[in-house]
């Protein structure tokens, strides 16, 4: 028996199908829908004209940014020069990140896609931290970096990566990077979305506002509610 399907089968279609076929037809039903769910798991919606660059001024709230009228949009609104110069990393922390994201790169809106230069100094840290809304692969510009992520199962996945080479941190997952080479480091990051997001793990529970309760901090980590002020305080932003 022989079925046309429409390229997206509606929920009244599918179950017409399944009264009717055998069970092999199911096997190939069940192969064709892993061929059509996939597209909906992308980290961002597909777009549905050729550009839409970002326009944050219109006041309009959706899941991205509306789009500009076409008629004010330029080449400006597709370049960026700022990840061509290391960052300044003279920081607490010893890395600075440099994102080329929508917020820089208004064209990249719908597009799916962004970048980031990260820049260690000796001994530099981009301390533990996650993507929520995307993936993350590194390539090496320069130096030499201990990276890693720890999975679900409480695993840690690391390596030490150098000039040259690339490494892939999982959407979601938190990860790190920390130079212990001999001389500065430097990585292009880039992302399959156009705003990843990031939270620094021990920013996100030390520095947050309205601040996490001392108690709830102290049990979590096992500490002291004077420790956990003293974290607090040290991580505060400076002012």
């Amino acid at each position: 028996m022989h079925f046309t399907l429409p390229r997206k089968p509606g929920t009244a279609t599918l179950m017409l199908l399944l009264t009717a076929m055998t069970k092999p037809s199911l096997l190939l039903l069940a192969f064709f829908s892993l061929l059509v769910v996939p597209p909906s798991l992308a980290a961002d919606p597909d777009m549905l004209q050729d550009i839409c660059v970002a326009d944050p001024g219109s006041g309009v709230k959706l899941n991205g940014f509306a789009c500009k009228p076409a008629e004010n949009v330029t080449e400006a609104d597709f370049f960026f020069k700022g990840l061509a110069t290391p960052g300044a990393t003279n920081n607490t922390m010893g890395s600075l990140v440099t994102a080329a994201n929508v917020e820089k790169i208004p064209g990249l809106n719908t597009l799916g896609v962004s970048m980031s230069r990260i820049d260690y100094a000796l001994g530099g840290l981009n301390p533990p931290h996650t993507h929520p809304r995307a993936t993350e692969i590194v390539f090496v510009l320069d130096g030499t970096l201990d990276v890693g992520f720890i999975t679900t199962a409480n695993k840690l996945i690391a390596k030490t990566i150098t000039k040259g080479e690339i490494f892939v941190f999982p959407r979601g997952l938190v990860h790190f990077q920390k130079n212990n080479g001999a001389v500065p480091a430097a990585v292009i990051a880039a992302f399959n979305s156009q705003l990843p997001g990031t939270q620094s793990i021990a920013a996100t529970l030390f520095t947050a506002t309205p601040s996490v309760p001392d108690d709830v901090l102290a049990k979590a980590f096992q500490i002291g509610t004077n420790e956990v002020e003293e974290i607090k305080s040290r991580l505060a932003p400076k002012k």
